[in-house]
């Protein structure tokens, strides 16, 4: 099957969900019995700490991220590792990157959040989200196929095994969770705290601050000033267990929501960039989640007044809940792999078929 040459990057601008959903393929792909290998331009400490723990290993690469010389840097690492597929993730990456690539003669796995990067000619295009439709992607190659929707969503193998897990739902939440992202650059998680410094509410809270998140200080010292009770939860290998015990979650319109959705924790969802707007509309719309829009143009009333209805309101809570779980089954990285790997049997069996 050969290795899996995988390029995506992370730091404290871009976050780090590129490379996390990523590394889900990547556990997926050795669980099938193959080799991978990362190659990034730009990573965090946390993001490489990662990486190394898993045993992945990652080369980095000197090149301008999206350019030209970057797709034949990275064709070059895959032709030395004899690699069939690429697997590529990020807004940094053009049509003119896949062409690159194509042109190279490797498989090309395109994960892709908002049909932009036209005309597309990689053999599979992965949008793993809500609002994901094949109306995105109508400039593309007769070769290229599609997986879209949740059913592909890429959830790392920590959330294996909680596809039958089942919430009990108590009739006043207790436990609030706030998950900012792997980096949260504008320091929402903080604003979102002082806001419900001054809401008084009787619940615990718990926090995840991502590993990549340069406030974690600041983020510390907002949480002594809180009259409540207040967990601060660094670089989190447990998310599942935090996730279990949270009655109702305040987070970021990244993946994360739809690790959120699995374990069915009723959701408040605010996007932190253009990229999640679609995401937190989506999630809104179907009534998997509230959705308070862009952060920027949020308001501290608006959180507290969500808050504290949901905090209240059982049935509410449990219908969120179990609308956000019938999106998400848990086995999304494995349906993309067995895709990889059918991928080139199907177009042998096609051409076999032209020659008779």
């Amino acid at each position: 099957m050969g290795p899996l040459v995988i390029r995506a990057d992370a730091s404290a601008a871009m976050g780090t969900g590129h490379v996390m959903r990523c590394l889900a393929l990547a556990q997926a792909w050795r669980r099938e019995g193959g080799d991978m290998v990362f190659v990034m331009v730009d990573s965090t400490p946390a993001i490489a700490r990662r990486l190394e723990d898993e045993k992945f290993p990652c080369k980095l690469s000197k090149c301008t991220a999206g350019s030209v010389e970057d797709a034949k840097a990275l064709a070059l690492v895959a032709a030395e590792l004899n690699s069939i597929w690429v697997a590529v993730d990020g807004y940094q990456f053009s049509s003119a990157y896949q062409r690159e690539l194509k042109q190279s003669g490797f498989k090309l796995l395109w994960i892709d959040d908002t049909g932009q990067c036209m005309p597309y000619c990689a053999d599979l295009i992965l949008n793993e989200n809500v609002y994901a439709a094949s109306a995105m992607y109508w400039e593309r190659s007769e070769e290229t196929s599609l997986l879209l929707g949740p059913e592909y969503v890429l959830l790392r193998e920590e959330f294996l095994g909680w596809n039958n897990w089942r919430r009990d739902f108590r009739e006043d939440a207790k436990r609030v969770m706030v998950t900012m992202g792997g980096s949260d650059s504008q320091n929402a998680t903080a604003q979102i705290l002082c806001a419900l410094a001054r809401a008084d509410l009787d619940v615990e809270i718990d926090v995840v601050v991502g590993g990549s998140n340069p406030h974690a200080q600041t983020i510390r010292q907002r949480a002594r000033e809180l009259p409540r009770h207040v967990s601060i939860r660094c670089d989190v290998a447990n998310m599942p267990e935090v996730m279990a015990g949270a009655d109702l979650a305040i987070s970021a319109a990244g993946v994360t929501c739809y690790e959120l959705a699995l374990l069915q924790v009723p959701m408040i969802l605010f996007a932190l960039a253009e990229n999640q707007v679609a995401t937190a509309k989506a999630f809104g719309d179907c009534g998997a989640a509230v959705n308070l829009g862009h952060f920027a143009n949020s308001d501290p009333p608006g959180l507290i007044e969500a808050v504290r209805r949901l905090i209240q309101d059982v049935e509410s809570r449990r219908f969120l809940a179990r609308k956000a779980r019938s999106l998400v089954d848990g086995s999304g990285s494995s349906r993309v792999c067995q895709a990889l790997l059918q991928k080139p049997k199907i177009e042998a069996s096609r051409r076999e078929f032209v020659r008779a």
